[in-house]
């Protein structure tokens, strides 16, 4: 088989987007085939259920008082994934230490899979730490932000 047999082959795999070709003939056989590089094993994540929180909400006595009981939550990741504080590298984070929280205020973005997921605080209290790294991956459960209860 000649060179300008083997170059159409290969167009006509590119054409048709075909990743092997084998072509057998009375003295010559050929057989063509794309290498795609390793790919690494994917991460497994755990499922989420929509429509249900997956947040892990820890509450505990900060300094045990039997006057003035102290207490604090964690908001806590529901998934696997990168946590960044803004919407976008230029915005402001969405919450601030000091900054008072309701259940339904946004504090970050976990983007999974190419998708960014709102986290909502879920609890009301005032920001005292914040517990992740912008941009960092963070895993199920990890202690994102501390929270002073109100």
């Amino acid at each position: 088989m000649d060179i300008a047999k083997i170059a159409e082959l290969i167009e006509l795999m590119i054409k048709n987007n075909l990743n092997e070709i084998e072509i057998e003939e009375e003295n010559s056989k050929i057989k063509l085939r794309k290498d795609f590089p390793p790919q690494p094993p994917p991460i497994p994540t755990p499922p989420h259920f929509f429509g249900s929180s997956q947040h892990v909400v820890e509450i505990k006595d900060k300094e045990p008082s039997l006057l003035t009981p102290s207490r604090t939550a964690e908001i806590r990741s529901p998934m696997v994934g990168i946590f960044y504080r803004a919407p976008s590298p230029n915005a402001q984070p969405y919450v601030e230490v000091g900054q008072e929280v309701y259940e339904d205020t946004v504090v970050c973005i976990i983007e999974a899979m190419k998708v960014m997921n709102e986290i909502k605080a879920e609890v009301h209290g005032i920001i005292t730490e914040v517990l992740a790294e912008n941009g960092k991956p963070v895993d199920f459960n990890k202690p994102l932000f501390r929270v002073k209860l109100l």
